[in-house]
Formats: structure tokens, sequence, C-alpha cells
């Protein structure tokens, strides 16, 4: 998206992010402090803060049809999976787009990834505590590669690994971490990260890493499959998994998303899918077949 509009759009989060926090500082100061001067300019910027979070919402929803034919038309770029072994795809954007339910942060076209190997279990949600430890998920310190080769833009890895949030209430606590967390920026919301800028312009970005487990920094040159961190739970995650996706920028603030295609891949359908599938065309239907695109939600992906 270009133009002023196309620029709003893009501002949108920053200003939405920066209207929030102005607006309940504004709030709670008018609130506690006795009526005088300090008072009074806090309710002015509470009420400026106001006007700029109505305006950012409005941007947002003016903009959809915009963004989703921006985003959505374009063709997809075809890179490496960024993990190896066997993994179990989640919000993808081969079942819905955009995959997260949001545009923002350039996830339009994000998937997820929880490592799944044959014959190891993982907790299951909902069986056990709320809050599990992130060394109980397989998943956890698994190596992330990277999808292209390219230049490292941005990479972060100092946030901690928080536990799971595994049951309902859990989900609830998450859901309110999350709003503040995205008054904090992009970086409280997609953990430690790296961020590879390829030779046509696209961004990959991996998110959720493990504390402390970054192998690049910003400046190095990289190659597809070359191991640059390792898997985590930082971030607005609830459980350790690898969060994937293009975009054409550098920045999840102002970024939008690429549509991607996972080459040298297996899918393995769901469960459901492929007892359909072998229902309808017989048992060598539900046999995984190498593949190259985007696993569905509920997919196994093996790489």
């Amino acid at each position: 998206m270009s133009g002023v509009f196309g620029a709003a759009y893009r501002l949108r989060g920053v200003v939405l992010g920066w209207a929030t926090a102005l607006l309940i500082g504004g709030v709670l100061l008018r609130l506690v402090l006795p009526a005088g001067p300090i008072a009074n300019v806090a309710g002015v910027v509470a009420l400026v803060a106001l006007v700029g979070y109505v305006a950012a919402v409005a941007v947002s929803w003016a903009g959809r049809s915009r963004a989703a034919e921006y985003e959505d038309t374009r063709a997809e770029v075809w890179v490496q999976p960024p993990v190896r072994g066997r993994w179990l795809a989640l919000n993808s954007p081969a079942t819905q787009v955009p995959s997260h339910g949001v545009r923002g942060y350039g996830q339009s076209h994000a998937v997820d990834l929880v490592y799944a190997p044959a014959g190891v279990s993982r907790p299951e949600f909902g069986a056990g505590p709320s809050m599990l430890p992130a060394t109980d998920f397989p998943a956890f310190g698994e190596p992330v590669l990277a999808m292209f080769d390219g230049v490292v833009e941005r990479a972060s890895d100092w946030r901690r690994d928080h536990r799971s949030r595994s049951t309902m209430a859990a989900m609830l606590y998450i859901a309110l971490e999350g709003v503040v967390r995205s008054i904090g920026g992009p970086g409280f919301v997609v953990g430690n990260h790296v961020v590879i800028r390829g030779s046509d312009g696209v961004y990959g970005a991996v998110a959720h890493l493990r504390r402390g487990s970054l192998r690049v920094r910003p400046g190095d040159r990289v190659v597809a499959g070359q191991v640059i961190a390792e898997c985590g739970n930082s971030g607005n995650s609830t459980e350790p998994h690898v969060h994937a996706q293009l975009m054409d920028r550098r920045s999840f603030r102002v970024a939008q998303g690429v549509p991607m295609a996972f080459t040298g891949i297996t899918i393995e359908p769901a469960p459901l899918v492929a007892a359909s599938d072998a229902e309808r065309d017989g048992d060598a239907a539900a046999e995984p077949a190498p593949q190259a695109g985007m696993p569905r939600s509920g997919d196994f992906l093996e790489a």
C-alpha cells in the first residue's frame, strides 16, 4: 500500500499503542490528581489520545479491503521451512487469511509450527496445570533455521521464556496479558526474534525464540538452512513453537504480510482429513507424499 492513506494504515499500530498508553495514563492522572493545572493537562492528553485512538481504529477499518487486496493477491514466495523434523501447523494461511485473525505486525500470512515428533508426546491442553515450564515441551530448544539466503536486519534474544498457558483460565490470562504487551510494542508480542532481508526485498521473520539462543547478529550474512537460533516461549506465546512469516518491511510496526510457501517438505494431512480422503479414495490417500506448499492448520509438516 502506498500514498497518504497507505502510510496512515501502516502507522495505525504505532498510533494505537501510544494512544492507548496515553489514554490510560491521562485518565488515571486526572482521577488521582487534585484539581489544578497538571490535572487539566492530563485531561487534555487523555482527550487527544482518545481522538488518536478513534482515528487509528477508523483507518484500520477503512483499510481492510485495500490491505487484503495488497497482501492476498501477491504471488507466493517460496522458502525453506525454518525447522527440521515433524511439526504441527497451527494458525495457517492455507486455512484462513489473515491466519492469526489480524493483519497487524505483518502476520497476515504467518504460520505457527509446534514440534510433534512421532512417538513423543507433549503436554495436553487442559489435562494438567495451567502453566507448565517451557522445558516440558519437546519444541523447546529445537534449532530454528534461516528460510532463505540474506542479511540479518534484526535480532533479539534477551526476553525470558515464560511458562505455558495450558488451560482455558490461562488463555484468559494471556488474552489480558496480550493487551499489555501490545502497549509495550511489537517486541513484547513477538518476543525474541530474527528478521532476515532477502535479495528480493522480502523480509523473513521467526519469533518466540529461546532466550540467549541467537547464533547471528544484525549485519551477518546467512544461507538458507543455517541454524540461527532455538525455539523458545518468549513473547505472546501459549507454548514453545516457531512463528514464521514473510513481510514487506523490516519493522513489525509498519510491515504488511507476504504470502509464502515451503519447499522440500512432506505434508501429512490432519487425522480427520486423512481418514476422509482414505474412505473416498482408498488407503493410498492416507499416506503422506512429498509436497511443496503450506500445510493447513492441523496438518503435519515433515522437513
